[in-house]
């Protein structure tokens, strides 16, 4: 078994680790399991479901990373782990995280031996399995519009392993464990190679006990150092614990990534135990709040005790005797035979310790009967007294409910004969209140007859006045009419005549100038013609002599090139058919070098083809972003997997390699053929020698130029790579993580981009040139916990739940002259509800609504009341 594990290991520790997150949405193993030292350790460490272990236990625990970001890591983990035999410990889990719009579902499988190295050393070999679905968590995007680039991330399960091993003497443990050391992803049945969560964890824990005679007697203290080793950073963390002997735990910690924490536990009962930790963010992650994280377990009770661990007496809150004893055994795989004597020696004092804690015992159950019968006698002493009381307050209590009766009916008789009396009064005064009335309406009748018979006669001395009045303005509005329609006339007619007149004078002015022009074209035309036939004279006089002079040239230069042909075409005939060995081994070198250069720069055009289509999807990405930050809605580009992509990629930087290297061989090959002839006294100068050196020098340049091209290549492609890392990060937050105040400032950017661009329209708009939305009625809507508005009455003029319905509404509404337009939203229904007034009251509220006037846009206006 121990050969099995060691094999396991050395085999999982060549692989080679990366840091990238996949762009498929696979999510690397990251359970955060860092605070608590005494619940899933294993976690840890896989060795640590043995290491200082005695008993199982079943844990649940939830962890709630970072609260004031939303959509922030949360991880359940429930499991079953410890110790199981003298050299095995072992876990199974199974948990849920959700990171945003990703989420993961899975199972993780823990095993670990131990192996006794001497009397007090142990060396204790882990494994963690561990086998998890990942993808998209639907429900935490909230988008406006389908993406696709969300849509088309696919699930992913995947295999991930975790291997560790631990070397243990009496109170130090050192260790070292490697995580996600492998993952295959079954989906697309490959190794996942770049996996940004791959890292070497090292640890040093110190396991002790506090002797002294005060609170922390007995005290455990663990306290653990531990590096993780990233390939782009390096989290250094410490961990310090203290149990004290009363059924509780403390415990506090520092980690250079997430921040101070700080935790307490305690025993319910002697198998059900509570923790919790506190962590606080800094640096960075200081913006996304705090971490807490809650366990309750059960542990099982234990009555085997095994080695290389203390056995320590679980105690409680509840329980009466919290005084620790413990027991320490050393790590020892076989048992030594203890002799007759000592085996005796320990039988007596193992009935000596029994005989007296019999006896404390029952000193203890004597002491508090008589406690009990001493309370009991008091108790009753005191009930007794309780009892006279009671009845001496009864007595009391109803001589005074007797002299309240009597008081209250003396009341009642005064209180009935006052009501009389009023009735009779009231009576009185209502028969004279009646006949003073029926006096005063006959005298308001007589009154308002006088004044309706006045009132009808000033009516019809206006009526008749108002009609003299009109018949008048007619007749003097009919005479104006009629003179200006002759003052029109006559003007109408003068300016006839004048028109006339100009247009005669700018007839005759145009022919004169028309006469002109033609005239002085047709000199312009003569004279023109003579200057270009005295060019094109000297022109072909020009062209002549230089035919000439080409002819003579071109004749000298055919017979110097006849010259030089029959010379180069004897070198080449030198250089392509060569006499010597070392010449025709030469030539084959540069043939092949040759016929790899074309493919070597058919492999440079293809990788440069692939950089620069991810240039340009990261340049495409970053625009899409940059707009959506400002507001500007635009459709997602189409989301593609870079799986394929990538591995034609590798493919060519892999051929390109072995072309380079192959063509590099070759060169070298050629240089030593060329050394070893151009030592031979015979060639040094021929024309073959000549041509090889610089045939060399010009192969070595094409290759230096195709190494700088690739390291520029390479260059540009992890430039783009760290880019569009960050662009997709961004993207996904920005679906992920579109917050309450991101969405106000967007819709407040929009508002105020539709203020200033939208101009007012000269033409008159109708109520049906607008859409309302959602029609609310007459009643007053309420509603509650509206962000970034007040409390009041708003009045309402539309309600919409699209935001391009709501942004050609308000654009209307500003182009119609209404420019203290605004909106507020509701999250609970995601609607838009547009306003331009609000009331602190519903009086005033109602009084705006009657006086709302007759503009278009306030045709289904209703009011709101927003209570916060």
């Amino acid at each position: 078994m121990k050969r099995l594990l060691l094999l396991i290991l050395c085999i999982c520790s060549v692989q080679t680790y990366h840091s990238q997150e996949d762009g498929d949405g696979v999510v690397s193993l990251n359970l955060p399991a860092r605070n608590s030292l005494t619940f899933n350790k294993f976690n840890i460490n896989p060795t640590f479901s043995f290491v200082r272990e005695q008993t199982k236990y079943i844990t649940f625990n939830n962890k709630r990373e970072w609260v004031q970001f939303e959509n922030a890591p949360l991880t359940y983990f429930g499991s079953y782990s410890g110790r199981f035999a003298e050299n095995i410990g072992a876990g199974i889990g199974v948990f849920q995280q959700n990171y945003g719009v990703l989420t993961t579902f899975g199972g993780l499988l823990n095993f670990a031996y131990n192996a006794r190295i001497g009397r007090s050393n142990n060396l204790t070999f882990g494994l963690n399995i561990g086998a998890y679905k990942s993808g998209l968590n639907t429900g935490a995007v909230v988008t406006n519009f389908d993406d696709p680039s969300l849509q088309n991330i696919p699930d992913n399960t995947v295999l991930t392993i975790n291997p560790g091993i631990n070397f243990g003497t009496d109170y130090l443990d050192f260790g070292i464990s490697i995580n996600n050391l492998v993952m295959y992803n079954f989906t697309s049945s490959t190794l996942i190679e770049e996996n940004q969560e791959q890292s070497i964890d090292a640890h040093v824990m110190y396991t002790g006990y506090m002797d002294s005679r005060g609170f922390f007697d007995e005290s455990k203290f663990t306290g653990l150092l531990k590096t993780d080793i990233y390939e782009d950073k390096t989290i250094v963390s410490a961990v310090a614990m203290i149990t004290v002997p009363k059924g509780f735990w403390f415990q506090g910690g520092y980690n250079s990534f997430y921040g101070p924490t700080a935790g307490i536990g305690l025993n319910i009962t002697n198998n059900i135990a509570l923790e919790y930790n506190y962590e606080n963010a800094i640096g960075e992650n200081a913006n996304f709040g705090s971490s807490h994280d809650f366990s309750i377990a059960y542990r099982f009770q234990n009555n085997k005790y095994y080695d290389y661990s203390p056995q320590d007496e679980v105690t409680s809150i509840l329980s009466k005797n919290n005084k620790r004893r413990r027991r320490v055994v050393k790590s020892n795989s076989k048992k030594t035979k203890t002799s007759s004597k000592a085996q005796t020696k320990l039988t007596e004092n193992k009935k000596a310790e029994e005989a007296i804690n019999i006896a404390k015992a029952k000193a203890e159950a004597e002491a508090l009967a008589k406690e009990n019968e001493a309370l009991a006698l008091l108790e009753q002493k005191k009930k007794e007294e309780q009892i006279k009381q009671a009845q001496l307050e009864k007595i009391e209590a109803d001589k005074k409910a007797q002299e309240i009766a009597d008081k209250r009916a003396e009341i009642a008789e005064l209180q009935k004969a006052k009501e009389e009396a009023e009735a009779q009064a009231k009576l009185l005064a209502e028969q004279k209140a009646k006949e003073e009335a029926e006096v005063q309406a006959k005298l308001l009748a007589k009154q308002k007859a006088k004044e309706e018979a006045e009132a009808q006669a000033k009516l019809l001395a206006e009526q008749k006045a108002k009609e003299e009045a009109e018949a008048q303005a007619k007749l003097l509005a009919e005479q104006k009419a009629k003179e200006e329609a002759e003052a029109q006339a006559k003007l109408l007619a003068e300016q006839k005549a004048k028109e006339e007149a100009e247009a005669q004078a700018k007839l005759l002015a145009e022919q004169k100038a028309k006469e002109e022009a033609e005239a002085q074209a047709k000199l312009l035309a003569e004279q023109k013609a003579k200057e270009e036939a005295e060019a094109q004279a000297k022109l072909l006089a020009e062209q002549k002599a230089k035919e000439e002079a080409e002819a003579q040239a071109k004749l000298l230069a055919e017979q110097e090139e006849a010259k030089e042909a029959v010379e180069t075409e004897s070198k080449i005939d030198l250089i392509e058919n060569p006499t010597d060995e070392l010449a025709i081994s030469m030539k084959a070198i540069r043939t092949s070098t040759d016929n790899s250069k074309d493919y070597q720069n058919e492999l440079l055009d293809r990788f440069n083809e692939i950089v620069e289509i991810k240039d340009k999807d990261l340049k495409s990405l970053k625009e899409e972003n940059d707009l959506s930050e400002q507001g500007i809605v635009v459709a997602p580009r189409p989301f593609k997997s870079i799986t394929a992509e990538n591995n034609e990629l590798n493919a060519i930087k892999k051929d390109l390699d072995k072309v380079i290297i192959s063509r590099a061989n070759k060169i070298e090959e050629l240089t030593a053929l060329y050394n070893e002839r151009s030592e031979i006294s015979e060639y040094v100068l021929d024309e073959v020698t000549i041509f090889y050196k610089k045939e060399i020098d010009k192969l070595n340049n094409e290759q230096q130029k195709t190494k700088a091209l690739r390291s520029q290549l390479n260059e540009k492609l992890e430039t783009i790579r760290i880019a569009t890392e960050f662009e997709k990060r961004r993207r996904i937050k920005r679906a992920a993580y579109n917050s309450d105040e991101d969405q106000y400032n967007q819709d407040r950017a929009t508002l105020k981009n539709i203020k200033q661009t939208t101009k007012l329209n000269e033409s008159v708009f109708k109520p049906e040139d607008f859409d309302y939305g959602e029609q609310l009625g007459s009643n007053i809507s309420i509603l509650k916990n509206i962000k970034n508005v007040e409390s009041g009455y708003y009045l309402i003029i539309a309600v919409h739940s699209d935001k391009k319905r709501r942004d050609e509404f308000l654009t209307k509404v500003v182009s119609a002259g209404r420019t203290d337009i605004d909106f507020f939203h509701d999250v609970s229904t995601s609607k838009y509800y547009i306003y331009y007034e609000k009331h602190t009251n519903i009086s005033d509220a109602n009084k705006a609504l009657k006086t709302k006037g007759n503009r278009p846009y306030n045709g289904k206006m209703s009011i709101v009341k927003i209570e916060n």
